[in-house]
């Protein structure tokens, strides 16, 4: 594995809400991605680039994923505009190894969608209402230095039934002020990549910001790290280590 001074990361945001909302432009001056990038950057040695909607093939282009560790993922508004052969190479890149964290309302994303193979629809609240995450396994790399629990003063309620494949590890739970629980820190493994998807984040509220958001993140970053990159595109016929009788009758797949 890589260690923490070559872990390259790219994160991913569409960039609109902040040029077209006056609220999330003053919070998020120079975009979510920027903010998301010096949180992961506080915690860890990792390099950092960013990508949006409206660059060239979304600033995902097969150099950038190829030479990508792990991708972080915020959209919302702009899901449609996401070319599907961006979408599809993304797809692969994680397939081969590449570690994907997807936040908040990126769960409607083309990419977590199609590795899912679900819906990922959920029941959601914009109130203002107080969200507070408990820990489920402190133990795990990802949450390492975060307590029993922490609170977010403001946040969009996000509630079950989260549209999910059962997920390998559930770390975090949310209890909302309305009432609602939320699976809200989850990991996959998707052919040799792990996905992580992590709920807050709502784009009117300074949640990227908080300490412990921004230590998960960065954990996350750690953990779902690429660590082989091997393609699983192809089925190649290959031939035995040694000789096996009756090889010329066996089928051609």
């Amino acid at each position: 594995m890589r260690n923490d001074q070559s872990v390259n990361v790219t994160i991913w945001n569409e960039y609109l809400h902040e040029r077209e909302n006056e609220v999330v432009a003053d919070i998020y001056p120079d975009g979510i991605h920027t903010a998301v990038a010096e949180g992961i950057q506080e915690y860890t040695s990792a390099s950092c680039r960013t990508a949006t909607l409206d660059q060239p093939e979304h600033g995902l282009t097969k150099e950038v994923l190829a030479a990508t560790d792990v991708l972080v993922w915020w959209g919302h508004k702009g899901h449609d505009r996401v070319a599907d052969e961006v979408v599809a190479r993304v797809y692969q890149q994680v397939l081969s190894g590449m570690g994907l964290i997807v936040l908040h309302s990126g769960h409607f994303s083309k990419i977590f969608r199609q590795l899912m193979g679900t819906n990922c629809s959920l029941k959601w609240r914009e109130a203002d209402e107080k969200e507070r995450l408990w820990n489920l396994e402190p133990s795990h790399p990802i949450l390492q230095g975060v307590g029993d629990y922490f609170e977010l003063d403001r946040e969009e309620m996000y509630g079950e039934r989260f549209d999910v494949p059962t997920p390998d590890e559930v770390l975090m739970i949310s209890w909302f002020q309305g009432g609602e629980v939320f699976r809200s820190l989850c990991t996959w493994q998707r052919g040799h990549g792990r996905v992580v998807y992590f709920r807050p984040g709502h784009e009117t509220y300074r949640t990227y910001y908080d300490k412990n958001v921004r230590r998960i993140i960065a954990n996350a970053v750690q953990w779902a790290r690429r660590s082989v990159d091997i393609s699983t595109v192809d089925a190649p016929n290959t031939p035995p280590l040694e000789p096996v009788p009756n090889q010329s009758k066996m089928p051609i797949l």
